[in-house]
């Protein structure tokens, strides 16, 4: 959740939804630094989010599956929060 939380992070992934791109695609569409980019890129693959494609030039792309898993995991917490809501459970204060 923490890598998705940045706006700029989520940028990128919005422009890697649409396609592969390497850091001058990117430093292109959002006009950050090359360097800000990188550091926003590797914490989005430590995330497990983005993965590197190896060519000319080295390209970034979504992990499809786990924005999936982060979906589920977000659905699930709607699910509990709703269910808790119609039941208007509350826990006794001491």
């Amino acid at each position: 959740m923490k890598a998705l939380a940045d706006p700029l992070r989520m940028q990128i992934v919005t422009l890697l939804a649409a396609e592969s791109l390497c850091v001058c695609h990117l430093v292109e569409e959002t006009g950050a630094k090359q360097t800000n980019l990188s550091n926003h890129l590797r914490l989005l693959r430590q995330a497990g989010l983005v993965e590197t494609e190896p060519w000319r030039f080295l390209y970034y792309k979504l992990r499809p599956a786990a924005l999936e898993a982060v979906a589920a995991h977000l659905g699930g917490l709607a699910d509990t929060a709703r269910t808790t809501a119609e039941s208007a459970r509350k826990r006794p204060c001491p």
